[in-house]
């Protein structure tokens, strides 16, 4: 017996996997700072768990709509409508057990062997897996450090063929926390709304800024009925572990995608979806909080990440990652994550785990406490000195 050839196509998170390694660290009695995981180190607000709870209790414990609750979709509806200022109806909805099931669905949906999906290289790395799982043509687009981790439009309309099927967009940016410009954003939406193409806006960080507002290319004319919004309830109300996410999409496509929900999952957890209502219907305050924290940790990390020799940190405009160079210390991305590992305890990502265009970067996540950051930050500079004397002699 033996795997199917497409199985070798798949690739991994290998936050997983730093994260196995480092917890197998903790076991043999090492101190390790968890830098890597992509998960909100806050609790999920009390008033959603209590609906949790009330949820449990009214009975919302059996089968429930393949597409989602209608009441959950009719409210993610309004807040789309609301928040990216397009007319979004809940027959435009789909609820799923977190985002990636959208990712997944919509890509098996749309992609035939040899299509080409054009997608953010550093970028969240089941892009590439799942269209090389499905026999696309990935074509990674750089996102530049000069541009703040935006992307060049010149270089993306020279992607651009009759073969180009998806596009995938993701602002803000896992992993270097880039948001693309509103008039970068308009250009794409030029460049694509006469095409046959569907754009992917994996928006799951879009509450999760700093400054100016992300804008979604859902909501510049003719965009809306070509474009699939992919949000869900991990990032901005802490419930990573709820598995709750959704996709807002063309009727024509939301069809498909429940056709491979009932082949799949049948159903995302009905007393978890009266929750999602309560959290996008509920107070927001706890969402203003994380996000004043997130800016605390981002300005701490940054100025501290600038002092380590060879380090070249730019602060965020959104998610809770911050993406430094690392290129002036001459050390390869994964050998200065394996040696910040395994000498200085601090847990954090290879560029190259986000794709060819990350090597020279590593990604810290700021889910975690200001002092541990600090403390990150401190042993770090205790295990520079493997570099410093090169990064001075330049």
């Amino acid at each position: 017996m033996h795997l199917v050839n497409r199985m070798s196509r798949l690739g991994t998170e290998s936050a997983f996997e730093v994260l196995a390694r480092a917890r197998a660290l903790e076991k043999q009695g090492r101190s390790i700072i968890h830098l890597e995981i992509g998960e909100p180190d806050f609790p999920t607000p009390e008033h959603i768990r209590e609906a949790a709870k009330k949820a449990l209790d009214d009975g919302w414990t059996k089968y429930g709509p393949t597409q989602g609750d209608p009441a959950l979709r009719e409210s993610i509806a309004n807040y789309i409508s609301r928040t990216r200022l397009i007319r979004a109806r809940a027959e435009n909805v789909c609820v799923t057990p977190g985002a990636k099931p959208i990712l997944f669905f919509v890509l098996t949906a749309l992609i035939e062997e040899g299509d080409e999906v054009i997608y953010p290289d550093p970028g969240f790395p089941i892009y590439e897996s799942m269209i090389r799982f499905q026999g696309g043509v990935a074509k990674p687009i750089p996102l530049l450090e000069k541009r703040g981790f935006s992307l060049d439009l010149d270089q993306f309309e020279a992607l651009l063929t009759p073969k180009t099927k998806l596009v995938v967009l993701n602002s803000p940016h896992n992993p270097t926390g880039g948001v693309i410009p509103r008039a970068d954003v308009a250009r794409l939406a030029e460049m694509l709304r006469d095409r046959d193409v569907v754009v992917l806006s994996d928006e799951i960080y879009s509450r999760i800024c700093f400054g100016e507002e992300p804008v979604s290319i859902a909501s510049f004319d003719g965009m809306a009925e070509k474009t699939v919004i992919v949000d869900g309830f991990s990032k901005t109300y802490s419930m990573t572990g709820w598995r709750l996410g959704y996709g807002v999409m063309p009727e024509w496509l939301a069809k498909a995608v429940v056709m491979l929900m009932v082949n799949s999952n049948s159903c995302t957890a009905s007393f978890v979806q009266r929750a999602g209502i309560t959290a996008l219907e509920g107070p927001q305050d706890c969402v203003e909080a994380m996000v004043k924290e997130f800016r605390r940790r981002r300005d701490a990390i940054t100025a501290a990440l600038n002092t380590i020799p060879g380090f070249r940190a730019h602060a965020p405009a959104g998610t809770f990652y911050s993406f430094p160079s690392i290129a002036d210390t001459g050390m390869s991305s994964k050998a200065m994550a394996d040696l910040l590992l395994n000498e200085a305890g601090v847990a954090c990502l290879d560029g190259t785990a986000f794709g060819r265009y990350g090597d020279g970067y590593v990604r810290f996540s700021c889910a975690n406490s200001l002092e541990n950051i600090n403390e990150a930050a401190s042993r770090i500079h205790k295990v520079s000195e493997r570099w410093a004397s090169a990064v001075s002699s330049r």
